[in-house]
């Protein structure tokens, strides 16, 4: 019976048995010493978009930022709208009466009657002289309004710019687990040919091989499952650029990352000051304070001039006729209109656009402190995420020269399969981690970045 662990059961190296045997062996060493790469991408196709060429192509196809460039638009027509009201308008009229008999217009007994039917043509010049300040206001509205759109027109190209980046990193990052997976299967695949081996010329007991296989087994479904996350990662970066969602993409790896270099204090300094969002409640505000101008309108009296040309006759024409002795004649008209009692309606309205003031004001306090609370949460986890980067960079080698030392102490016997297996699983895991908080870093640091308000790529540079 022979020795597993005595030099003399060992057979010749000429038998084909140990040459598939130590082939094995030699295979399994050569592929670790590349398994666990530098950098790069380990996809098949070659790279064919990066991180600011994907923004830019996410701003272009996003149909929010579609919608916020129109409501742009939208709002710039307002405040030409309300220019004009500051003009004078022109009307026209032209009117027919049917009366149920001729009427006298001067004197029944000298006999002078006027048709019982009569056309009326007048045209009208009207010019606002004052509406209690609610023109100016109502323009002032309408630009405010027009800044306010620019401003969530802003707001919505950051979410973009965010959004993009995380898809991106997440793609990344699906991408690298699949290749951990991909490699974890083919440690294994030739830790089993060994194991088999081994097994067949008695140096391994039955149980190791089978621990080797259901390791395996395990590491193929992990296989699957990163192949279907990769999936998903791809169509998500599809939709998110609206192409067809079977499009092939190989994104341009990002395997360097800069440390952060603001602390917590500054960063929150910086969202108060760069937030958009500020800016929209500052405007918000100013927005109500007009309001409440508007509202105190009825206050007052409204004056206009109105100046009229008049035109009558008996027929389609309206050229005089019988009965009209004046065809054609014109009036200047000044108007002034105060409604002076509403039973308090106005003082009503303008509590309520006070209330609403206020309400805005409360509102731009809960926004600074939600900004603070999203600065610190984002700048802690991209501080805990930079910190795991360098902690598992100095276990990556670690991990591989305990994987190398266990697998040749199983070449020699004086370890287990178990003891491979425990490595190789420690490896994997490692490099999992490595990736995990590489990415998650990138993402944090886009989060901090989009917490903060900071411009993040230069669109007009990248197209």
């Amino acid at each position: 019976m022979p020795n597993p662990v005595g030099r003399s059961a060992i057979l010749p190296l000429s038998s084909n048995r140990y040459r598939s045997l130590f082939a094995s062996i030699a295979f399994f060493c050569m592929w670790l010493a590349a398994a666990i790469p530098a950098g790069g991408d380990e996809t098949a196709s070659s790279p064919d978009i990066d991180l600011d060429k994907t923004v830019a192509l996410a701003l272009e196809a996003n149909i929010s930022a579609r919608i916020s460039s129109e409501r742009t638009r939208a709002a710039d027509a307002v405040v030409k709208a309300r220019r004009t009201e500051f003009l004078p308008t022109f009307s026209t009229l032209y009117g027919y009466s049917r009366y149920d008999e001729p009427r006298f217009i001067v004197d029944p007994s000298l006999g002078v009657i006027a048709s019982d039917e009569q056309y009326t043509w007048v045209t009208s010049v009207t010019q606002p002289l004052f509406t209690g300040f609610a023109l100016t206001t109502q323009y002032k509205l309408a630009q405010m309004g027009l800044d306010a759109a620019r401003l969530n027109e802003a707001l919505v190209r950051q979410d973009i710019v965010f959004n993009a980046k995380r898809i991106y990193f997440l793609l990344l990052q699906a991408q690298k687990l699949k290749v951990v997976a991909e490699e974890a299967v083919t440690m294994l695949e030739a830790q089993t040919e060994v194991a088999v081996n081994y097994h067949e010329v008695g140096m391994t007991p039955l149980n190791d091989l089978l621990k080797t296989k259901v390791e395996l087994a395990n590491a193929r479904q992990d296989l699957v499952a990163a192949q279907n996350n990769l999936e998903i990662a791809r169509a998500n970066f599809n939709l998110l650029l609206r192409r067809p969602i079977g499009t092939s993409v190989t994104p341009i790896d990002v395997l360097d990352f800069e440390p952060l270099s603001r602390t917590l204090m500054e960063c929150l300094e910086a969202a108060e000051q760069g937030r958009v969002e500020v800016a929209v409640a500052d405007l918000d505000i100013q927005i109500s304070e007009k309001e409440v101008i508007l509202t105190k309108k009825d206050y007052y009296p409204t004056v206009q001039v109105q100046g009229n040309y008049y035109k009558q006759g008996t027929d389609w024409q309206v050229d005089g006729g019988e009965g009209i002795s004046d065809s054609s004649f014109w009036d200047i008209q000044a108007q002034a209109r105060w409604d002076f009692w509403q039973w308090g309606k106005t003082g009503y309205g303008v509590a309520e656009k006070k209330s609403k003031l206020a309400e805005a004001r409360l509102r731009r306090t809960e926004l600074l402190d939600n900004i603070q609370r999203q600065v610190k949460q984002a700048w802690l986890k991209a501080d805990e995420f930079e910190k795991n980067i360098v902690t598992v960079q100095s276990a990556i080698d670690q991990a591989q020269e305990g994987f190398r030392i266990s697998e040749e102490l199983f070449k020699e016997q004086m370890a287990t399969s178990t003891d491979v297996l425990d490595a190789r699983t420690q490896l994997s895991e490692t490099m999992t981690r490595y990736y995990n908080a590489l990415y998650d870093f990138q993402i944090a640091v886009a989060a901090l970045d989009r917490a903060m308000g900071k411009p993040s790529i230069d669109i007009a540079e990248v197209q």
